[in-house]
């Protein structure tokens, strides 16, 4: 028999029960959420407010060997002026990357353009083993600029 079983042998069968409850650890709780929900509210609202910057460098020689890929606002995705698939565009890529030097792969994405789409451009370059992807940030030749 433990003490606790010795206390409550010793209590008369008519007490009346004790009606309070512990306030301190609920209190602790909810301080402790609290501050919790005070650290973490603002973080969700503010965390996504970013200002990219904006940059200037010299152009590129168009001397050099290279593929413009194009990818307009709705997702579309041009090779050298050409519409193609995310399939032919992947096929071209391994091309591209099996060349000894490889071109450079200019990249012309409209300003709209979701990054998702810059992403899986990105990613498919990388699967097919293109060294680099340059990214423009002029029209491309013989597109409007904004």
């Amino acid at each position: 028999m433990n003490a606790l079983d010795a206390t409550a042998l010793d209590a008369p069968i008519d007490a009346p029960l004790m009606g309070e409850i512990n306030m301190t650890p609920l209190v602790d709780v909810m301080l402790v959420l609290l501050i919790v929900f005070m650290v973490t509210l603002p973080a969700l609202y503010d965390a996504a407010q970013v200002r990219l910057p904006h940059a200037r460098s010299t152009p590129l020689p168009h001397t050099l060997p290279h593929v413009d890929v194009l990818i307009a606002a709705d997702g579309t995705t041009r090779w050298n002026g050409a519409a193609v698939s995310a399939d032919a565009l992947q096929a071209r890529l391994r091309q591209v990357a099996q060349q000894n030097p490889p071109p450079q792969i200019r990249l012309y994405a409209d300003r709209t353009t979701p990054y998702a789409f810059v992403a899986d451009l990105l990613a498919a370059a990388q699967r097919a083993g293109v060294p680099g992807v340059a990214f423009v940030t002029a029209a491309p030749p013989g597109a409007a600029s904004h």
